[in-house]
């Protein structure tokens, strides 16, 4: 099972970190959200209090669906990947998806091994030079070049093992997972698209997962923002997550 965390009440939202991330990471979103809505936020396997936790890819979104139950999903990047398999394994529990950040996977095989081969070696490395060297290299990367990770976020993204984010990257990593492209016209349930205007390659990926949905599908670009969104401009993605939500048909708030 998931380590998650329930806070709030109403409109149950699902909420659905990142590689190298916790639950804490969404804290500046989900002050916001918590006002009104029933938030369960998740520790993905490696990650958290479910550091200790191996799961493949599959295993992992139905892990997040049994967590979560009937819900809005809202995912970032490796998350968003996770709750958009949920949203196609299980259409009856995703009244809602919103996807920050991520993408539907690699289809092409051999970019998808070259990926996956890449993904192993930055686990050794993880696993040879332990987390606080790690994200070091990590947040460096251009993709994070406009980020300044918050001290709370921080903290918590060093407390996870290095053994357990190295399991997470071997086994949730693009890579790792089956491409969801073909399937994206079965998407049920309305989509809201996130990405940040400064972040090029995922601005153009969510353009093009709308086209691939179709029209229950929307695309939101944060000016001034790069990969990491909702960490970079908390308050612009609180306001688009509570605008795209209300206007969703209600739930069952109790669902479970």
């Amino acid at each position: 099972m998931l380590h998650r965390v329930q806070e709030g009440t109403g409109e149950r939202v699902v909420m659905v970190h990142g590689f190298t991330q916790t639950l804490r990471s969404w804290d500046p979103v989900a002050t916001a959200l918590a006002a009104r809505r029933q938030l369960v936020r998740v520790d993905l396997p490696g990650h958290g209090g479910s550091a200790d936790l191996r799961l493949g890819f599959a295993e992992t979104a139905a892990a997040l669906a049994e967590a979560g139950g009937p819900a809005s999903y809202v995912g970032y990047s490796m998350g968003g990947r996770l709750a958009l398999r949920v949203a196609l394994d299980h259409p009856d529990l995703a009244t809602a998806l919103v996807l920050i950040g991520a993408s539907p996977g690699l289809a092409d095989p051999a970019e998808r091994a070259a990926r996956r081969r890449a993904d192993h070696r930055l686990a050794a490395t993880l696993e040879r030079e332990g987390t606080d060297a790690f994200l070091q290299r990590w947040l460096a990367q251009p993709l994070f070049a406009t980020l300044r990770p918050a001290p709370a976020d921080l903290a918590a993204r060093r407390g996870n093992p290095p053994e357990g984010l190295a399991a997470a990257l071997h086994a949730l990593g693009t890579g790792a997972q089956d491409p969801l492209w073909d399937r994206l016209g079965g998407v049920r349930s309305p989509v809201l698209l996130v990405a940040g205007a400064e972040d090029a390659k995922f601005s153009a990926l969510a353009r093009a997962m709308a086209r691939a949905i179709g029209p229950s599908a929307e695309v939101a670009l944060v000016p001034g923002a790069g990969h990491a969104v909702h960490l970079e401009r908390p308050a612009e993605v609180a306001s688009l997550l509570e605008e795209f939500l209300d206007a969703q048909p209600a739930g069952d708030p109790h669902a479970v």
